[in-house]
């Protein structure tokens, strides 16, 4: 059975062998690259399984390349990991905003990263108990071709992003809090903090246009899917 293919961004020459080590051992093809140019054209030609992506690139750095591949229809369900050594909250709600999946600072523990990469493959490899089309007023949820519509235009939502809508839209009218958001579509993912929902809610509303009222807050609880 071929092994997940995983893209990695870092300029420093060390932390790209550090990884291709680690990840190789566990069995991952890797590609490694240093320049934001050369991601970009791997992520097209070779549509990898994952991309550990860092921050701090020469001339095209790490948010701008992740914004492009979040934009591109072909490369924005492709999960990524931004690798920084900025640990600020401000840098990692920018990170997540731009369409990131997760967020790991340096110096990092290569198990820890290693959980994370598992985490996330699994998380784009499961797909739903039972495909189906979730219909609520404008907004339409193929989950089977992993499509959202909006007054029948699509919207392009990352992997989480998606996640999260389609477990709203499945238990929509119910409110969730954070915690209960956290625990259902990020799962085992232990190093997220309460504020990726919001970031996530806020993205999702965004890309939503005129569906984002069927978002509501619920001052004080959290959030449910108008339904």
């Amino acid at each position: 059975m071929p092994k997940e293919k995983i893209l990695i961004v870092d300029d420093e020459e060390d932390i790209l062998t550090l990884l291709e080590y680690n990840l190789q051992k566990e069995g991952h093809r890797t590609v490694g690259v240093k320049t934001g140019e050369a991601a970009l054209q791997l992520a097209e030609e070779e549509n990898p399984d994952l991309i550990i992506l860092d921050l701090m690139l020469p001339e095209i750095d790490g948010l701008e390349v992740c914004r492009i591949l979040k934009s591109n229809e072909k490369t924005s369900g492709i999960p990524i990991i931004m690798l920084t050594a900025k640990g600020e909250e401000a840098d990692i709600v920018v990170g997540l905003e731009i369409g990131a999946d997760d967020y790991v600072t340096k110096p990092f523990s290569p198990r820890v990263l290693s959980a994370r990469v598992r985490a996330l493959l699994r998380r784009k490899t499961t797909k739903a108990v039972t495909e189906e089309i979730i219909r609520v007023e404008n907004l339409i949820i193929d989950t089977g071709k992993h499509l959202v519509t909006v007054e029948g235009s699509s919207v392009s939502l990352t992997s989480t992003e998606f996640n999260l809508l389609r477990f709203l839209a499945q238990h929509r009218g119910k409110v969730f809090t954070r915690n209960q958001l956290l625990d259902n579509v990020w799962k085992d993912e232990t190093f997220v903090i309460d504020r990726t929902v919001d970031v996530h809610i806020r993205s999702l509303r965004k890309k939503l246009d005129t569906g984002a009222d069927l978002i509501e807050t619920v001052r004080g609880v959290g959030y449910r899917l108008r339904g």
